[in-house]
């Protein structure tokens, strides 16, 4: 397997020697009659290879398994800013480190789906304060050696953790042991005497390293991890205090809540319950952008809980059971949405909400609820009925045509009324009278008269394919049915 010298030089670099600055292509051309006729040379400059690689070096998918040579790499990466090394073989962390203090630039390093799962000495990293962004997606790295990259990357402000089979965080800041909060021992959530049922899980904060808060990092990806619990995504918001945007798309996240309080049970215990609930937000002071899409949420109250946080502006909450089971209208769930989030200006990707925008939305919001019972009405709703007052439900106009009118119905000495589906054809019409009136449909004569025109006449009926609403038919007119001859 090549080393990462060796790929950059396969991919960047000459990888033969000429005495000669051309190349000679020499062709023979034939006449028309098959005879050879003289020869031809053609020169070409020879490229002179790269004297140093660009700021964005790709390698990925190199079978890369070491650095190579470090002075020939600091050497002809000495303007790197970018390093892909996705998908190689890359096992020992030394090999990792030597390759980013090579590479005296560099800001972002992508080491996604190489074999870095074992442990981390911390004897052996480096500290590495020009690096701003890691990519370590499917290395499935524990969390030990996480909290020494952590601790090893002052300056971090993105790292992605997507795609590592994490069930739980196993590491937490020690600011949460600050004697001037009071914090439940199960949930961290601030006091309010949080009280936790049978099913809620018991395992202790203890359990989990205590780390310093970093606070440089602003992003951090999390997608598709196995994470059930928001109890667990809280302790991003604790090592992380400064995080602005947060990935946790295809993660099972059932509820943003600090305890299950989805149990009827003792009322004072709920109200507990509800109150450590309420302070979800707490822990996310300086989020900005968060994406649920794809995970297990099923009630509105958790829509309610993200109005909370004090400065989401773009969310995105795609895919949710919540919206199999609405019936509404894509439309009419973004309305109920953006009434709901009154801080949020970007939802599931679409363009600014405008003030325009977010007044219907109120406004929709209020006459949705209106018609059901107090027991159904969420907060908001008398938030926004205080904001806009009681609003008359709208009138139900309704421009379409009718389908069935009734009409006169005359066969020779008879008249009886009956409905007809004026959205029929002439000819579908004569093949429903040949039953009721045992006349064939080729012997059939049909005339319209119009009630308010009877003066005129009645009007035949040639054509076979035209609609019965092309006549304009209206209720109380009538179809006189005549044999042909």
């Amino acid at each position: 397997m090549p080393s990462l010298l060796e790929a950059l030089e396969r991919k960047y670099f000459s990888d033969y020697e000429s005495e000669h600055d051309e190349v000679k292509d020499v062709r023979t051309l034939n006449d028309e009659r098959g005879s050879r006729k003289r020869l031809i040379s053609i020169f070409i400059p020879r490229l002179s290879p790269l004297m140093c690689v660009p700021e964005l070096l790709v390698l990925n998918d190199c079978d890369i398994d070491r650095a190579g040579d470090f002075d020939s790499i600091r050497e002809k990466c000495q303007h790197v800013r970018e390093l892909d090394l996705a998908q190689n073989k890359l096992q020992d962390w030394q090999e990792v480190f030597q390759i980013v203090t090579h590479m005296p630039r560099i800001e972002f390093l992508n080491l996604s789906k190489n074999h870095l799962s074992g442990p981390l000495s911390t004897s052996c990293v480096p500290s590495i304060s020009n690096l701003r962004s890691i990519v370590l997606n499917g290395t499935y790295l524990s969390w030990e050696s996480i909290e020494i990259l952590l601790k090893n990357l002052p300056m971090l402000e993105e790292l992605h953790l997507s795609l590592n089979s994490y069930k739980e965080i196993l590491i937490d800041s020690t600011n949460i042991d600050n004697n001037d909060v009071k914090f439940c021992e199960n949930c961290h959530c601030e006091a309010y005497n949080c009280r936790h049922n049978a099913e809620v899980d018991k395992r202790s904060y203890d359990k989990c390293r205590k780390i310093p808060p970093h606070t440089a990092l602003k992003t951090l990806h999390f997608t598709g991890n196995p994470v059930e619990k928001w109890t667990e995504i809280c302790r991003f918001g604790r090592i992380f205090p400064c995080l602005e945007k947060l990935v946790l798309a295809k993660c099972p996240i059932k509820a943003i809540a600090l305890v299950d309080d989805s149990n009827e049970g003792d009322p004072t215990n709920n109200r507990h319950n509800q109150r450590a609930n309420d302070a979800s937000h707490e822990f996310f002071p300086s989020l900005q952008f968060l994406n649920l899409s794809s995970s297990s949420i099923d009630m509105w109250d958790n829509i309610d809980r993200l109005a909370r946080f004090p400065k989401l502006m773009n969310l995105r909450v795609k895919n949710w059971p919540l919206w199999e089971n609405l019936d509404c209208t894509e439309h009419e769930r973004r309305q109920l949405l953006i009434a709901r989030l009154p801080n949020v200006t970007i939802l599931n990707g679409g363009g600014v909400i405008g003030a325009d925008e977010r007044e219907a939305a109120e406004r929709a919001f209020i006459r949705y609820y209106m018609e059901r019972t107090e027991s159904e009405r969420p907060l908001r709703y008398n938030e926004l009925v205080a904001k806009h007052g009681r609003l008359d439900p709208l009138v139900n106009v309704n421009f379409k045509p009718e389908k069935r009118v009734k009409i006169f119905l005359t066969y020779r000495d008879q008249t009886e009324s009956r409905l007809v589906d004026i959205n029929r054809t002439v000819q579908d019409l004569k093949f429903k009278l040949e039953k009721l009136l045992r006349l064939p449909s080729n012997k059939m004569r049909l005339f319209y008269l119009d009630q308010h025109l009877k003066d005129l006449g009645p009007e035949e009926m040639r054509f076979p394919n035209k609609l019965l609403y092309s006549y304009n038919i209206h209720a109380g007119d009538e179809i006189i049915v005549d044999e042909k001859k």
